[in-house]
């Protein structure tokens, strides 16, 4: 059994260092029981690829039938809104109930290295991300008649799961500070008003002009231009503008995350 296997590891390296091949079976086996836990919880799996599924279907076919274009700029934003769903609810939500249950307590005091469970949940949220954007792109072609280049796709793909990185990190400092009983909550009321101010689940044109000003503080904003330029259809800014904002936001995520870990065991 690979759980027993995993114990026997954590028993063999409690008195040493770790070498590299232990190392890679702990990260292995925390991932894969990551994933394993989450697929078998249909709460988290079901809504985290079929909300931004069942939106785009709504907004970006039935009520845009015939226009491809408008199709390929809600692939975009509506990626950008897939993608931060699983980082934010399996570092925040995820991880505040683990908190609140202990389970996190036990895994620090193993000799299991804390970079894995870190990894762990990114895997998770970066594997599914790929499910939701291969769902939408399947759903684009198929009834949008979104057609793009292999590189385009390609594209895409790149910056929507990459993008989900610094919305992992925001994810694991809500997760560290949140109560487990009050963190879903929380974290809808931070996932669900970015992604409309950033324009996310309609043209960022649509909004009112000051939501369209304050839109360039946000990250998701800035996410959804990058992929929008791979179809041509961003804001006109420059991609090095995009990519900073994003590199800071990370950045500041990670520092909030430090701060928050730190405070914990003070």
């Amino acid at each position: 059994m690979k759980t027993l296997n995993l114990a026997d590891t954590f028993k063999q390296v409690s008195s040493h260092r770790l070498n590299i091949g232990q190392l890679l079976k702990i990260y292995r086996v925390e991932a894969y029981y990551e994933w394993l836990k989450t697929v078998r919880n249909p709460s988290f799996s079901l809504p985290a690829i079929l909300f931004p599924v069942v939106f785009y279907i709504f907004f970006g076919v039935l009520l845009n039938h015939g226009n491809a274009q408008a199709a390929s700029y809600l692939l975009c934003t509506y990626g950008v809104f897939g993608v931060m769903g699983p980082a934010l609810f399996s570092f925040g939500a995820g991880l505040a109930i683990e908190r609140g249950q202990g389970w996190l307590d036990i895994k620090q005091a193993s000799p299991m290295p804390a970079g894995a469970q870190i990894f762990a949940r990114l895997w998770l949220a970066m594997s599914f991300s790929v499910l939701i954007v291969l769902s939408l792109s399947l759903v684009a072609v198929s009834l949008a008649g979104v057609s793009l280049s292999l590189l385009q796709w390609l594209s895409l793909i790149v910056i929507w799961v990459l993008g989900g990185i610094p919305f992992c990190l925001l994810g694991l400092s809500l997760g560290l500070v949140l109560k487990a009983q009050s963190a879903p909550a929380v974290i809808n009321l931070v996932y669900l008003p970015l992604a409309f101010m950033s324009g996310l689940w309609m043209p960022i044109t649509i909004l009112p002009s000051f939501l369209q000003d304050f839109a360039q503080f946000l990250p998701p904003y800035h996410l959804a231009q990058l992929a929008l330029k791979v179809v041509e259809l961003d804001q006109g800014q420059a991609l090095w503008q995009h990519v900073i904002v994003l590199l800071v936001y990370t950045f500041l995520f990670a520092l909030l995350s430090l701060m928050a870990h730190r405070r914990r065991h003070d």
